[in-house]
C-alpha cells in the first residue's frame, strides 16, 4: 500500500546552513598562521598565499614579515619605523609610502621599494601624509590615495601615482577622507569607506584619470582591511562608532556591495591583501590591543545555490524556512529641519552627508550653505555669489555649482564655484549664462549641465565640465528648463521641466556621452522638479503642476528603473524647488516652496530585500 506522503506531499531537504544566493555569499573566513609580531596600522600587500606586512605598531616598528599561505617569516626591515602608511604591490615587489614615523609631530612623504629581499629608499611623495590608502601592481606602479596632512590642512583627497621613477599628482578624490581602503592598480582602482568628520560608506572608482562616485558600502566604516581589484574587491573589519570594531565583510562585484560572512575576530586598523573578492587575507589589527590573528577568505568553487521558493529544513536552527524575496517600495520619513527656510537652491551629496546651497529665503536671495549629517543641518561657508535657480551636484566635500539668477545686473549669470570641504572658489564660467537650473550631473571634476534660460530665452544647450573649463556638447531634443537632472557626465538622465509660458513636460531623455535619446515619459509632468540617483536607477520627487495660474505643488514620487517610471509613495509635504541629494534608494529632500519657503527635510528609504524568512519552527 502506498504511504500518504507518496500520494500527497513533497520532499524537504535538510541542511545545516542556509543555501547561498551566489558563490560569493557562500564565502567563509578560516584561521591562518599568526603573525610573529602582533601589530596594527601596518601596511599590507600581495595575495592570500603570498603576502607582506610592513611596519605598524605601536610603538611603531620597521619589522616586515612574508606569508607563504600557512605561516609568516621575518624578513629584512624597512629603513625606518613607520605606521599609518600606504602600501601596494606584491610580496616580492612592493612599496611603502607616507605614514607616521613614530617620532616628531608630522607625517612623512618618504617611500621605500621592496624587491623581495631588501628595501630601498625611492623619491618621496609630493605631499607628506598619514592615514592614507594605496595599492598597485608592483614597486614601479602604485597609487597613493587620501589621508591626513598634519600639519596643516587635515583630511585630503589628494591622489598621487608612482611610475617607477617619480610621484605625479593626479585628480583628487571627490570626497576627501582619511583611514580609507583602496584596491586595484594605477589605472583601475577603488577607494571605499574612511573618515571625513564622520565615518562614510562612499565608494569611488578610478579610471586612470579621474574618480567617479559609485554605489556606497552597506556599512560606513573606517580603518577596514582590503583586498582585490577595482571590479572585484573585498572590505572587511574596521571601526564604526559607537561599536568600536566590526567584523562585517562586504564584496564588490564592479557595481554594488554585498554583505557576506563576517570575520571571526572583529577588529579595526588591520591589514589586508588579495587578488579578488574570492581570495583574500586579513592580518593583524586592533581589538582592545594589537593582535597577530590571520584569517583567510575563500569562496568555494562548488556551492549549493539558493533558489527563490525553495523550502528546506535547517537542522542547526531547528526551523523550516523558505527562500522568499520581499522588496519594499520605499517611504518618506522626516529628517532634521534646515536652519534657513528657502527654495530654488541646489544640493549635493548623499542622504546622510549632504549640502543645501543658496536659494531664496524670506528676506531674498541668499548665499547660505548648510551641511547635513543624517540628522541635523549646520551652517558652513557661504558661496561667493548669492543666487537662486542654479545648478549643482557632487559630494559634501567636493561640490560644484553653476549659473543662476542674482539680484543685481547682469542678473542671469554663468559663474561656476567649486567646494573643497572648507571654502568656495570661483573657476571658469559657463559659455552660456543661464538660470532656471535645478541640478547638474556628475562630479566636481567631470560634470554636465543641461538647458536653462538665457538672457534671450530658454535654451537647449548642454555643457560639459572637465575640471578646468566648460565645453558645449550635443543639445537636448526638447527645449525646456527647471527640469530634473541625475547621473554622470557620460551617463545622464533629464526629466520633466517647462517651456514658458506654461507648457509642462513629462519627457525623459537619456545621455550616453555623445547624444540624447528620448525614452519613456514620466507619469506626472511637472517643472521645478528634483531627483536623485543614476541613469539606470533614479528617483524624481516634488515639483509644480499646471495650470498657470494657479500652480499646484505636488509630492508625487516616481522611481526609474532604466526603462520606465513607476509611481511610488508621495512626499509628506507637497513642494517644489527643494534641494536634493542621494540615490534612488536613499534620497533627501530639503526646503522648497509650498505657499512660502519651508525648512522641512524628508528622507526616502527603500527597505532591503528580505530572504530566507522562517515559516515555522519545531
Amino acid at each position: 500500500m502506498a504511504e500518504y506522503k507518496d500520494i500527497k506531499g513533497f520532499k524537504v531537504q535538510t541542511v545545516s546552513t542556509d543555501p547561498a544566493a551566489s558563490a560569493i555569499e557562500a564565502g567563509t573566513w578560516a584561521s591562518g598562521g599568526d603573525l610573529n609580531t602582533a601589530r596594527y596600522q601596518a601596511g599590507g600587500a600581495g595575495t592570500q598565499t603570498a603576502a607582506i606586512i610592513m611596519g605598524g605598531g605601536p610603538p611603531y616598528t620597521a619589522d616586515c614579515e612574508i606569508y607563504n599561505g600557512s605561516s609568516w617569516t621575518e624578513v629584512n626591515n624597512l629603513p625606518s619605523t613607520k605606521g599609518t602608511h600606504g602600501a601596494g604591490g606584491t610580496s616580492t615587489s612592493s612599496l611603502a609610502f607616507g605614514g607616521y614615523p613614530g617620532t616628531g609631530p608630522s607625517n612623512v612623504a618618504t617611500a621605500e621599494s621592496w624587491d623581495g629581499t631588501n628595501w630601498t629608499a625611492i623619491p618621496s611623495m609630493n605631499q607628506f601624509r598619514g592615514n592614507l590608502a594605496g595599492d598597485g601592481a608592483s614597486n614601479t606602479a602604485c597609487i597613493a590615495v587620501g589621508g591626513f596632512v598634519n600639519p596643516p590642512t587635515g583630511t585630503t583627497g589628494q591622489t598621487e601615482r608612482y611610475d617607477g621613477t617619480s610621484w605625479t599628482e593626479v585628480n583628487d578624490l571627490n570626497t576627501a577622507r582619511e583611514l580609507l581602503s583602496n584596491a586595484g592598480t594605477t589605472t583601475a582602482s577603488l577607494a571605499y569607506g574612511g573618515l571625513t568628520t564622520t565615518n562614510v560608506a562612499n565608494t569611488e572608482s578610478w579610471d586612470g584619470t579621474s574618480w567617479t562616485e559609485v554605489s556606497d558600502m552597506n556599512t560606513a566604516r573606517r580603518q577596514a582591511g582590503r583586498g582585490g581589484i577595482s571590479t572585484s574587491a573585498l572590505g572587511f573589519g574596521g571601526s564604526n562608532p559607537p561599536v568600536t570594531n566590526v567584523a562585517n565583510t562586504e564584496a564588490w562585484n564592479g557595481t554594488s556591495w554585498t554583505e557576506v560572512a563576517d570575520l571571526a575576530t572583529a577588529r579595526s586598523q588591520l591589514s589586508g591583501s588579495g587578488a579578488s573578492n574570492v581570495s583574500a587575507l586579513a592580518f593583524g589589527g586592533y581589538t582592545t590591543t594589537a593582535v597577530a590573528n590571520t584569517e583567510e577568505w575563500t569562496v568555494p568553487s562548488v556551492f549549493q545555490q539558493q533558489n527563490l521558493g525553495q523550502v528546506f529544513y535547517n537542522s542547526t536552527s531547528n526551523a523550516f524556512k523558505v527562500t522568499k524575496t520581499v522588496t519594499g517600495t520605499g517611504a518618506w520619513a522626516s529628517g532634521g529641519n534646515m536652519n534657513t527656510a528657502r527654495y530654488a537652491g541646489t544640493g549635493a551629496g548623499t542622504q546622510t552627508s549632504a549640502l543645501s546651497i543658496a536659494g531664496v529665503a524670506p528676506g531674498g536671495r541668499v548665499a547660505n550653505v548648510e551641511s547635513y549629517n543624517g540628522s541635523s543641518w549646520t551652517e558652513i561657508t557661504d558661496i561667493n555669489s548669492a543666487r537662486n535657480e542654479l545648478g549643482g551636484s557632487g559630494t559634501q566635500t567636493a561640490a560644484i555649482i553653476m549659473g543662476g539668477y542674482q539680484a543685481t545686473p547682469p542678473n542671469i549669470i554663468g559663474f561656476t564655484e567649486i567646494w573643497n570641504g572648507t571654502s568656495w572658489t570661483e573657476v571658469a564660467d559657463l559659455n552660456t549664462t543661464r538660470d532656471n537650473l535645478n541640478q547638474s550631473m556628475g562630479t566636481q571634476t567631470a560634470n554636465l549641465v543641461a538647458t536653462g534660460n538665457s538672457s534671450t530665452g530658454p535654451v537647449t544647450f548642454v555643457e560639459s565640465w572637465n575640471g578646468t573649463s566648460w565645453t558645449e556638447v550635443a543639445d537636448v531634443n526638447t527645449q525646456r528648463n527647471l527640469l530634473g537632472e541625475i547621473g554622470t557626465q557620460t551617463a545622464g538622465l533629464i526629466f520633466g521641466g517647462i517651456l514658458p509660458p506654461g507648457t509642462i513636460e513629462s519627457k525623459t531623455e537619456s545621455w550616453n556621452g555623445t547624444s540624447w535619446t528620448e525614452v519613456n515619459d514620466m507619469n506626472v509632468g511637472r517643472d521645478r522638479i528634483f531627483g536623485a540617483g543614476v541613469q539606470t536607477d533614479g528617483l524624481a520627487y516634488g515639483g509644480r503642476l499646471p495650470p498657470f495660474p494657479p500652480a499646484g505643488n505636488t509630492g508625487a514620487t516616481e522611481s526609474w528603473n532604466g526603462t520606465s517610471w513607476t509611481e511610488v509613495a508621495d512626499m509628506a509635504t507637497a513642494r517644489y524647488n527643494q534641494s536634493s541629494a542621494g540615490t534612488a534608494t536613499a534620497a533627501l529632500a530639503a526646503g522648497g516652496h509650498t505657499t512660502t519657503q519651508v525648512a522641512t527635510t524628508e528622507e526616502w528609504t527603500v527597505p532591503s530585500s528580505i530572504q530566507n524568512q522562517t515559516l515555522t519552527a519545531s
